[in-house]
């Protein structure tokens, strides 16, 4: 299928409920309104093509930006690629579930994702978080450096109040996915997200978050699912 085809397609799947529900999220013109679930036909039809997914990537479309996180090779993807998919994620939708997640299936994951942590940019930093949340949630536990990951969780502890908000949202989830998922870690994380406390995320034109990464973990706990890990980071 080629980038005019897959446009169509997506056009044709587009509801006015999701395009309101992606807008009012940060999403803006142009976007069709795809439910993800109803790509998946589409996506067996090409499963893997990155000169596609760079295609659709470029168009600005928010649901064709999506789709091409689903069929982009990340193994295929150097450092550039993804800086440059970072700099066209303009709201956290983009940064966090799509870019991050794609990243999350690469080899070079941890270097890119440090280094947007490091860059102060709020979508990169969120990023950068979120993916070590998708990687965390899907790798063997021996794949990580425990010293790294605690020293991680000191410097969410000492600077997530101050970050931006976007930003303050994937640091928390690190915190819980670390607790849940990496369990040499669990209970540092645990008293991490104890001593952190309620984390006040602002939200603009909507009701202010109010994130406990402790509650979240401990939630987990009663669940029995300290240690999971999910088989796949993309749909």
């Amino acid at each position: 299928m080629d980038q005019q085809t897959v446009m169509q397609e997506l056009e044709a799947l587009g509801k006015e409920r999701m395009k309101k529900m992606y807008i009012s999220n940060g999403a803006h013109e142009p976007v069709f309104g795809v439910a993800t679930g109803a790509m998946k036909p589409i996506v067996k039809k090409i499963k893997k093509d990155q000169v596609l997914a760079e295609e659709l990537y470029a168009t600005g479309n928010y649901d064709a930006m999506y789709f091409a996180g689903i069929i982009a090779d990340p193994k295929a993807m150097t450092e550039s690629d993804f800086d440059r998919w970072i700099e066209g994620a303009y709201f956290y939708m983009l940064s966090d579930y799509v870019v991050a997640v794609t990243l999350a299936e690469a080899d070079i994951a941890q270097d890119v994702a440090d280094k947007w942590i490091a860059s102060g940019d709020e979508l990169k930093m969120s990023a950068g978080w979120s993916c070590y949340c998708w990687l965390l949630g899907n790798r063997k536990d021996e794949e990580f450096s425990e010293t790294k990951l605690r020293g991680m969780l000191d410097q969410v502890k000492e600077t997530i109040h101050d970050s931006p908000e976007r930003t303050k949202s994937a640091m928390s989830q690190f915190v819980t996915t670390v607790g849940v998922s990496y369990v040499p870690l669990h209970e540092t994380a645990l008293q991490t997200a104890e001593e952190i406390g309620p984390v006040e995320m602002v939200r603009e034109g909507k009701k202010n978050s109010v994130l406990k990464a402790a509650d979240d973990i401990r939630k987990q706990v009663e669940r029995g699912k300290i240690g999971f890990k999910r088989k796949y980071v993309r749909c």
